[in-house]
């Protein structure tokens, strides 16, 4: 790419235009009028940084069909394109006074009466905080962002509750078979357990908060380990319903503690198809099927749905913190942590391996003890 001439005022504000994203309104469309407008971004940028590629840029196109360079040219050319996001060598310096990429483009007028989808709204919520610093632990943008605080806020702005975590977040939602496959908006996750998680923005790019020392940026998205569909759902995961009384409950009991999104429902509906007087051959009592003995270690009463939903989420938090994965927590919490250690894994009887596949079936994942 050509260097950029001395005239030509500066980049500095990438993350304004990103901000404007946010007004877009997209409803039948989905996620593709958004992206519509991220290539119009992209085409913009790379318009200022090499004029000479092209003389004109549809504000219509869609994503991949500009003729004008895209971001990933920006990216790959060391200019930087918003703070603390950079290609290769330092650029040659340029004049002020600066202009914004968001008064470079002509605004959209939103449509009337119409709003944003969450995935829409969550994906310019985390680009509008490109160029803020990772910090370890952090989740606002007043403190900083570390990878799974940034999908947290961004996805929480928009009403979708995740967990904090990158690993639980990974246990959220619906998995993805491959990057071919993936949409704006979907979570990828690398390491299993995952260590980092981006949101992915379509054509090999996500956004991120990588590591100490960098900022919010936009990268190639690489190989992840794993992708998930997190965009919420017009009715209940799988075969999961939880009467109107407990949806409440298991909602504030998940944030409590942490879990992945309808762990707890499907963990009561397999044990007990949410029976609240359930008491089994073995003794199990109450919505959760939990042991006398062991609501009395909780300090609850496993006949009262709302203490055993509560009493059941700790027990399942401890074991997701012991064992790592929530198909081990699910095979612990039905056959024992002894069992699941003894065999280094979900053990093989039929009636545990059934278990978690029912569970994780009706959280949406998938079998995960056959073959």
């Amino acid at each position: 790419m050509n260097a950029i001439p001395s005239t030509l005022p500066a980049l500095t504000d990438l993350s304004n235009a990103f901000n404007q994203l946010a007004s877009q309104t997209v409803t039948s469309n989905g996620p593709s009028a958004f992206l519509q407008t991220l290539n119009q971004v992209q085409s913009t940028i790379g318009a200022i940084l090499d004029p000479k590629a092209t003389t004109t840029t549809s504000t219509s196109a869609t994503l991949g069909t500009s003729a004008a360079p895209s971001l990933a040219a920006g990216l790959s050319s060391g200019v930087p394109l918003a703070n603390g996001v950079t290609g290769g060598s330092s650029p040659a310096s340029v004049s002020a006074p600066a202009l914004t990429a968001s008064a470079a483009i002509a605004p959209s007028a939103p449509s009337s009466g119409s709003t944003p989808s969450p995935i829409t709204q969550a994906l310019a919520n985390a680009l509008g905080e490109v160029g803020v610093p990772y910090v370890w632990g952090g989740s606002s943008p007043t403190t900083g962002f570390d990878c799974s605080g940034l999908v947290q806020w961004a996805y929480g702005q928009a009403g979708i509750d995740l967990p904090r975590v990158a690993d639980q977040q990974q246990q959220v939602g619906t998995k993805v078979a491959s990057l071919a496959q993936a949409q704006p908006g979907d979570l990828v996750f690398y390491g299993n357990p995952a260590y980092h998680v981006g949101i992915y923005l379509g054509n090999g790019y996500m956004v991120d908060a990588p590591q100490t020392g960098q900022t919010v940026q936009i990268q190639p998205v690489g190989s992840p380990t794993e992708i998930r569909n997190v965009a919420p759902t017009d009715g209940p995961v799988g075969s999961v319903a939880a009467p109107s009384n407990l949806a409440p409950v298991f909602a504030a009991a998940t944030q409590a503690y942490h879990l992945p999104q309808n762990l707890l429902a499907s963990v009561a509906t397999a044990e007990s198809g949410m029976n609240p007087s359930a008491v089994s051959s073995a003794g199990a009592e109450g919505i959760m099927q939990i042991m006398p003995q062991t609501a009395a270690s909780l300090g609850v009463n496993p006949m009262d749905p709302t203490q055993a939903i509560y009493g059941a989420a700790e027990l399942l938090s401890q074991k997701l913190a012991r064992f790592g994965s929530v198909p081990l927590a699910l095979a612990a919490y039905n056959a024992g942590d002894g069992a699941v250690e003894q065999y280094g894994g979900i053990p093989p009887y039929a009636q545990t391996q059934n278990y978690v596949n029912e569970v994780m079936g009706l959280m949406g994942g998938q079998n995960v003890t056959s073959g």
